[in-house]
Protein backbone atom coordinates (compact mmCIF):
# COMPACT_ATOMS: atom_id res chain seq x y z
CA UNK A 1 0.00 0.00 0.00
CA UNK A 2 1.09 3.62 -0.67
CA UNK A 3 1.34 6.68 1.46
CA UNK A 4 0.65 10.03 -0.35
CA UNK A 5 4.23 10.26 -0.93
CA UNK A 6 4.56 6.92 -2.52
CA UNK A 7 1.25 7.17 -4.34
CA UNK A 8 1.43 6.20 -7.94
CA UNK A 9 -0.31 8.58 -11.11
CA UNK A 10 -2.05 6.76 -14.07
CA UNK A 11 -0.24 7.56 -17.13
CA UNK A 12 -2.55 11.16 -17.47
CA UNK A 13 -0.83 12.42 -13.62
CA UNK A 14 -4.39 11.59 -11.79
CA UNK A 15 -4.97 9.13 -9.00
CA UNK A 16 -8.59 7.32 -8.87
CA UNK A 17 -9.98 7.98 -5.36
CA UNK A 18 -12.70 6.36 -3.59
CA UNK A 19 -14.61 9.32 -1.65
CA UNK A 20 -16.19 7.98 1.18
CA UNK A 21 -18.28 9.93 3.75
CA UNK A 22 -17.98 10.02 7.61
CA UNK A 23 -20.46 12.46 9.36
CA UNK A 24 -19.75 15.68 7.58
CA UNK A 25 -16.54 14.84 6.37
CA UNK A 26 -15.37 13.98 2.83
CA UNK A 27 -12.69 11.33 2.91
CA UNK A 28 -10.84 9.18 0.04
CA UNK A 29 -8.32 6.68 -0.45
CA UNK A 30 -6.66 5.29 -3.53
CA UNK A 31 -8.88 2.65 -5.43
CA UNK A 32 -5.83 0.12 -5.77
CA UNK A 33 -5.55 0.23 -1.81
CA UNK A 34 -9.34 -1.51 -1.69
CA UNK A 35 -9.71 -5.06 -2.06
CA UNK A 36 -13.67 -4.94 -1.99
CA UNK A 37 -16.36 -2.41 -1.01
CA UNK A 38 -19.27 -4.65 1.58
CA UNK A 39 -22.39 -3.67 1.72
CA UNK A 40 -24.30 -3.39 4.96
CA UNK A 41 -23.15 -5.58 7.19
CA UNK A 42 -23.84 -5.45 11.35
CA UNK A 43 -20.77 -6.34 12.70
CA UNK A 44 -21.08 -8.44 15.53
CA UNK A 45 -19.27 -6.52 18.64
CA UNK A 46 -16.32 -7.73 20.36
CA UNK A 47 -16.54 -7.42 24.48
CA UNK A 48 -13.75 -5.02 26.22
CA UNK A 49 -12.34 -4.07 22.87
CA UNK A 50 -11.27 -0.28 22.59
CA UNK A 51 -14.28 1.95 21.08
CA UNK A 52 -12.74 1.91 17.54
CA UNK A 53 -12.90 -1.58 16.74
CA UNK A 54 -16.60 -1.90 15.64
CA UNK A 55 -16.75 -5.33 15.99
CA UNK A 56 -16.31 -8.37 13.15
CA UNK A 57 -18.05 -9.63 10.43
CA UNK A 58 -18.19 -12.75 8.81
CA UNK A 59 -15.84 -12.65 5.19
CA UNK A 60 -14.82 -15.41 3.13
CA UNK A 61 -14.63 -18.00 5.21
CA UNK A 62 -12.74 -15.88 7.85
CA UNK A 63 -13.21 -13.34 10.43
CA UNK A 64 -12.68 -9.28 9.13
CA UNK A 65 -11.84 -7.21 12.26
CA UNK A 66 -13.44 -3.52 11.19
CA UNK A 67 -12.79 -0.31 12.50
CA UNK A 68 -15.15 2.35 13.08
CA UNK A 69 -13.77 5.42 11.43
CA UNK A 70 -16.83 7.14 13.09
CA UNK A 71 -15.28 6.02 16.74
CA UNK A 72 -11.70 7.62 15.34
CA UNK A 73 -12.60 10.65 14.49
CA UNK A 74 -15.27 11.19 17.87
CA UNK A 75 -18.43 11.36 16.78
CA UNK A 76 -20.88 9.37 17.86
CA UNK A 77 -21.60 5.74 17.01
CA UNK A 78 -24.30 5.77 13.96
CA UNK A 79 -27.17 4.38 13.74
CA UNK A 80 -28.10 4.34 9.76
CA UNK A 81 -27.28 2.07 7.02
CA UNK A 82 -23.22 1.68 6.52
CA UNK A 83 -20.52 -0.10 4.09
CA UNK A 84 -17.10 -1.95 5.06
CA UNK A 85 -14.13 -1.77 2.53
CA UNK A 86 -12.18 -4.35 2.69
CA UNK A 87 -7.94 -3.48 2.94
CA UNK A 88 -5.33 -6.68 2.17
CA UNK A 89 -2.51 -6.58 3.75
CA UNK A 90 1.19 -6.39 2.40
CA UNK A 91 3.84 -8.67 3.46
CA UNK A 92 2.19 -10.46 6.10
CA UNK A 93 0.26 -7.57 7.69
CA UNK A 94 -2.81 -8.07 8.74
CA UNK A 95 -6.81 -7.87 6.78
CA UNK A 96 -9.52 -5.20 8.15
CA UNK A 97 -12.53 -3.47 7.38
CA UNK A 98 -12.79 -0.02 7.85
CA UNK A 99 -16.86 1.03 7.99
CA UNK A 100 -17.83 4.76 6.81
CA UNK A 101 -21.30 6.07 6.43
CA UNK A 102 -21.29 5.61 2.63
CA UNK A 103 -18.92 5.61 -0.46
CA UNK A 104 -19.63 8.48 -2.45
CA UNK A 105 -18.18 7.18 -5.92
CA UNK A 106 -14.60 7.30 -7.40
CA UNK A 107 -13.26 10.63 -8.64
CA UNK A 108 -9.57 11.53 -10.69
CA UNK A 109 -7.91 13.56 -9.38
CA UNK A 110 -4.04 15.38 -10.19
CA UNK A 111 -1.89 13.52 -8.06
CA UNK A 112 0.24 16.87 -7.68
CA UNK A 113 -3.17 18.61 -5.75
CA UNK A 114 -2.55 16.59 -2.92
CA UNK A 115 -1.33 19.18 -0.24
CA UNK A 116 0.11 17.82 3.21
CA UNK A 117 -1.39 17.93 6.52
CA UNK A 118 -2.36 20.94 7.81
CA UNK A 119 1.26 21.78 11.29
CA UNK A 120 -1.85 22.90 13.23
CA UNK A 121 -3.81 19.16 13.42
CA UNK A 122 -4.18 17.34 16.70
CA UNK A 123 -1.74 14.44 17.49
CA UNK A 124 -4.88 12.72 16.40
CA UNK A 125 -5.89 13.86 12.93
CA UNK A 126 -2.42 13.78 12.29
CA UNK A 127 -2.08 10.24 13.26
CA UNK A 128 -5.08 9.22 10.50
CA UNK A 129 -4.53 11.62 7.49
CA UNK A 130 -2.28 11.54 5.03
CA UNK A 131 -3.07 14.89 3.47
CA UNK A 132 -5.80 16.74 2.01
CA UNK A 133 -7.45 17.51 -2.10
CA UNK A 134 -8.82 20.81 -2.71
CA UNK A 135 -12.09 20.44 -4.60
CA UNK A 136 -15.15 23.12 -5.32
CA UNK A 137 -17.52 21.57 -2.72
CA UNK A 138 -14.60 21.90 0.24
CA UNK A 139 -11.49 19.07 0.86
CA UNK A 140 -11.30 15.87 0.74
CA UNK A 141 -9.37 14.36 3.28
CA UNK A 142 -6.61 11.61 2.17
CA UNK A 143 -6.48 8.30 3.91
CA UNK A 144 -3.49 5.94 3.88
CA UNK A 145 -4.71 2.50 5.18
CA UNK A 146 -1.64 1.61 6.91
CA UNK A 147 -2.67 4.39 9.65
CA UNK A 148 -6.35 2.62 10.06
CA UNK A 149 -5.01 -1.12 10.74
CA UNK A 150 -6.21 -1.90 14.33
CA UNK A 151 -2.67 -3.01 15.17
CA UNK A 152 -0.95 0.25 14.47
CA UNK A 153 -4.04 2.34 16.13
CA UNK A 154 -3.35 0.32 19.52
CA UNK A 155 0.27 0.99 18.70
CA UNK A 156 -0.18 5.14 18.35
CA UNK A 157 -1.90 5.08 21.99
CA UNK A 158 -4.03 7.77 20.77
CA UNK A 159 -7.15 5.62 20.48
CA UNK A 160 -6.60 2.47 22.58
CA UNK A 161 -8.47 3.40 25.51
CA UNK A 162 -11.74 0.77 25.83
CA UNK A 163 -14.55 2.97 26.78
CA UNK A 164 -16.21 2.54 30.14
CA UNK A 165 -19.80 2.25 28.69
CA UNK A 166 -19.04 -0.74 26.71
CA UNK A 167 -17.37 -2.24 29.69
CA UNK A 168 -20.80 -1.75 32.22
CA UNK A 169 -22.55 -3.51 29.32
CA UNK A 170 -20.26 -7.08 29.60
CA UNK A 171 -21.51 -7.12 33.45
Amino acid sequence: MTSAAEMRADADGTVSICSLRVGTGLFGIDTRQIREVLGTTTPQRVPLAPEYIAGVVPYRGEVLTTVSFRALLGLERWTGTNCILVFDGEQNEERFGLIADGISGVIALPQDALEANPSGLDARSMELFDGAFKLPSGLLVHLDPRKLRPSRLAESGLFGRVNQERQGEQR
